[in-house]
């Protein structure tokens, strides 16, 4: 994990709470809502893109809409340990378009995949002909979601 910078002020944490919510905010309304004027907003905002701290914006997809019924969370333990097996699980996995995110864990599993698909026949398919065939995969174990209760939570920027 990166370590920050430089020790963020009070403005630049006011910007960074700002746009976790509203990424498409103008800089003249983002200026206005931490109390700076625009010139120095659009320095600080810059500065903050290029030290790393805002590392792009997305536009926050509604998958149901989009067809994606089914998401799942799921737990994969590999076979062996050593730095090629995982890096080819890693390499191949995130090659995989279901998978939307992946996580290293430590406990009683190894690594945390993020699964959206169509429906449950898709998730067949998926975990039949790709997941269980990434090399290293010893076995897997899904739960699926029933209801989002809380998906993306601002990160807990403290101001001080």
């Amino acid at each position: 994990m990166a370590k920050p910078a430089r020790r963020l002020t009070g403005a630049d944490l006011r910007i960074l709470q700002v746009l976790q919510r509203e990424g498409r905010i103008s800089n003249a309304e983002l200026a206005e809502r931490v109390g700076l004027s625009p010139s120095p907003c659009l320095r600080r905002l810059k500065q903050l893109e290029s030290e790393g701290y805002i590392r792009g914006y997305a536009a926050l997809l509604d998958r149901g809409r989009l067809g994606l019924g089914i998401e799942g969370f799921v737990r994969v333990n590999i076979e062996r340990h050593k730095d090629a097996d995982t890096d080819a699980f890693e390499r191949e996995v995130r090659r995989l378009p279901e998978v939307v995110g992946v996580w290293m864990m430590a406990g009683d599993m190894d690594f945390l995949l993020h699964v959206v698909v169509t429906d449950l026949e898709a998730y067949g398919r998926f975990t039949r002909d790709q997941l269980i065939r990434l090399p290293g995969v010893k076995d897997v174990h899904t739960s699926f979601v029933i209801e989002a209760i809380k998906e993306r939570g601002d990160l807990p920027l403290t101001l001080e």
